[in-house]
Formats: C-alpha cells, sequence, structure tokens
C-alpha cells in the first residue's frame, strides 16, 4: 500500500525526523487560511505540492495546460491562485501515464532554504535478507540514474535486524552524506528516525528524496525531510490500524481494489487474455506463454491456493469489468487446490456473468479427473488444454477466430 507524501511525513515526524511545517487541504478556502498561517509564521516562502501517488509531480502538466504539480510561492496570492489551478485538475507525470490522476489534495509547507540536496531510503536488500540503509549526496535526482552514471556516490549500510540500527551505523550514514560539525550528530539522529520509521511501519520501503541541508533562523544550518515516500507491507497491516485508514481508495485501480476485498492478487494489463491462476510463479508464467504464441496478457490474478467458489465467481467478474478482455485463460495447479473446487467456481461464474467469451480451461493436480468431468457435464462451452502450452495456443486461436 502507498500512501501520500503528506501522510509520510506525519509518520516520519512521529520518530523525531524533522519535517517542514505545513498541512494538508482539500479546497481554496483552506489552502487560503493555511499559507496565511504559515506566512504569519515568519516564512518568506510556501510550497504548494500536488498529493497523488506518482513521481516527477514537479515536472509533470494538468490537462488543463497548467505547467507543473509542485509551485514555490513567495505571496498569499500566488499560493491561492496555484492551489485553485490545481486542485479538481488531472495531472500528468512520467509515471502516472496519460491518463494521468486527478488531484482533490494540497500539501501547503514552509519552502525551505535548501543549501544541499541529499538522498536517503531504507528499504529491504533481498540477496542478504536484511534491511539496508542507501544514501547519496546526489540528491534530487532519480536514484536509478544515479547508480547507472555513478554508483560509486550509492552508499549502502546493512543493518543486522536483531540489534537494529546502532548509532555508529548512523554516524557513518551520516558522513558519507558529507554531514559535519552539529549537523553530523543532528543528521544521525535523523537518520535513525527514518529506519524506526521503516521498522515500526513495516515498511516496504522509506524514501526521503531530497533530504536537504536548509539554512535555519539565524543563518544555522538544520537537516529536514523535505520530500518523502513510504511504500507499505499489505501483509502487515493487520498490525496497523492508523496506516490502514491512510488509504486512499481513489488512488488505486477500481478493478484492483475490489479484488483485494475478495483477497485476490490482481493487476490490470494492456492485452486482451485474461489469466485467472493459482500461484504467482505459475501466473507469471501464464503471462509468458501467452507472449510466446503472439497473444497479450489482459491482467495478472492469482486467485491463491486454497481459493474458494465465492472468489473464483469474483476473480471472474472482475475480468469481465475490463473492456478490453476478449477471451479467458484458466490455469490451476491442484496442490493445495483442489482441481474439483476450481471447477465448480468455474461452471458457477460462468453461469452467473452469462459468459460468451471463448474460455479455455487447462487443469492439473489434485482431482484433476473430478474436476475436468465437472466441466465436461457442465453443458458450457469451454475448451479444455492439455498443457500450458496447448491452452495458450488455444486461447490465441480463439480469439483470431
Amino acid at each position: 500500500m502507498n500512501i501520500h507524501e503528506y501522510q509520510a511525513k506525519q509518520l516520519l515526524a512521529q520518530y523525531g525526523v524533522v519535517v517542514p511545517s505545513g498541512g494538508v487541504v482539500t479546497t481554496p478556502a483552506e489552502a487560503q487560511a493555511m499559507a496565511e498561517k504559515l506566512f504569519a509564521g515568519g516564512v518568506s516562502r510556501v510550497v504548494v505540492k500536488s498529493q497523488i501517488h506518482a513521481g516527477g509531480r514537479g515536472k509533470g502538466v494538468f490537462k488543463n495546460g497548467v505547467q507543473g504539480g509542485v509551485k514555490v510561492c513567495a505571496s498569499l496570492e500566488e499560493a491561492v491562485t496555484r492551489a485553485e489551478a490545481m486542485l479538481g485538475q488531472v495531472l500528468v507525470t512520467k509515471q502516472t501515464g496519460p491518463e494521468g490522476r486527478r488531484v482533490s489534495k494540497l500539501l501547503i509547507e514552509a519552502a525551505s532554504a535548501i543549501k544541499r540536496e541529499l538522498y536517503l531510503a531504507v528499504l529491504l536488500d533481498r540477496g542478504v535478507s536484511r534491511p539496508v540503509v542507501m544514501a547519496s549526496t546526489e540528491g534530487g535526482m532519480d536514484i536509478e540514474e544515479v547508480a547507472a552514471k555513478t554508483p560509486e556516490r550509492i552508499f549502502k549500510e546493512t543493518i543486522d535486524p536483531a540489534v537494529g540500527m546502532l548509532p555508529y551505523q548512523a554516524r557513518k550514514v551520516a558522513t558519507a552524506l558529507g554531514l559535519t560539525g552539529d549537523l553530523l550528530g543532528a543528521g544521525a539522529k535523523l537518520i535513525q528516525g527514518v529506519f524506526k520509521t521503516w521498522w515500526e511501519s513495516d515498511a516496504a520501503l522509506v524514501e526521503i528524496n531530497p533530504l536537504c541541508v536548509v539554512e535555519g533562523p539565524g543563518g544555522k544550518e538544520a537537516t529536514v525531510a523535505v520530500d518523502a515516500k513510504i511504500g507499505l507491507d499489505d501483509n502487515s497491516l493487520y498490525r496497523h490500524k492508523d496506516i490502514q485508514a491512510m488509504r486512499d481508495l481513489a488512488e488505486e485501480a477500481p478493478l484492483e481494489t475490489e479484488a483485494s476485498r475478495h483477497e485476490l492478487n490482481y493487476i490490470k494489463l494492456d492485452g486482451n487474455i485474461a489469466c485467472l491462476v493459482n500461484g504467482a510463479g505459475l501466473a507469471m508464467a501464464t503471462m509468458d506463454i501467452i507472449k510466446h504464441y503472439g497473444g497479450n496478457p489482459a491482467n495478472f490474478l492469482d486467485v491463491g491456493g486454497g481459493a474458494s467458489k465465492e472468489q473464483v465467481t469474483a476473480a471472474f467478474r472482475i475480468i469481465l469489468s475490463d473492456p478490453n478482455v476478449r477471451a479467458i485463460l484458466v490455469n490451476i495447479f491442484g496442490g493445495i487446490m483442489q482441481c474439483d473446487i476450481i471447477a465448480t467456481g468455474i461452471v458457477a461464474a460462468v453461469k452467473e456473468t452469462g459468459l460468451t467469451l471463448p474460455l479455455v480451461v487447462r487443469l492439473e493436480g489434485n482431482n484433476v479427473g473430478l474436476g475436468k468431468q465437472i466441466l465436461k457435464e457442465s453443458g458450457l462451452t469451454i475448451i479444455s488444454g492439455d498443457s500450458m502450452a496447448d491452452a495458450a495456443e488455444k486461447v490465441v486461436r480463439a480469439l483470431a477466430n
């Protein structure tokens, strides 16, 4: 699950990470009130930031022609004008695709006097099965670009999960970022707060880009998380009711949201052959073999190892909600799953939805004979696949006909 920048900063602040002052707004009137409060507090500039689940907002373009989803404003009037131009409009960035995302929330916060931009992130290194803190002096850039062009500028510190991040490790990271003097201690404290946010929130990723050295009152320098991105591990959300409440369904694909309600793993793709498979690995292989035979998968859909008849029916409804779908391939290996249960679910789903599209089913594993018998005796027009290759070839051929 992803959350908005303002929500990520709320979590970070709970663990002692310094973030700019400000707040989220949903109307121009709220934007004016927030900007007035910040200017009255002594800030010279505020920044108006579109809140969507996508990067590249600053370089994005609204469909109404307004350039940029992040704007620094030197006056109250400018801040209100910018807010009015952004709210309710669709912002297109390099990560949203051409359809863009509608902006319904803005973060209005104090614009920092930035002297240096740094990069900081915490994520899981699956190669060593441990958390890793990544840092770079090349803040403000895509970390992938830094890794490709100047990999030596990325510093990594692996953390032992049994003891957590130790103070000396935080200081190592702060030193790698070029922080010295008073900034070294403050930066180390911030780095530990970022790691604790990652750990306590069961996050998949916490990314601060940029982490900035800013000029504060009296010219004193400080480290501030000017931007923040947090992605949560869905499997841990049952432990975090407060974080679950941050979920913004408007930022998620409707079909994926519906699938999650039935505990199905669904991702919409651009093709026209729908896939219904049990097991993520088998689902990936199914999409590959469809491509091999010249077709284009319309989705990734993993019903899991123990799907019920109701879940299979829900999966069919979700598949048929995609207007691009022109054929369906069901590929099931009965390990934990019983083929007869899947077959019963397929028959019920086809009857309930009134399916008229070509349907190819390949069953293998536990109770496969009974499963095939149920399909055969259903009276429905179902094409049987004897193997993955045979099923994929048949569904592509059925689509062509």
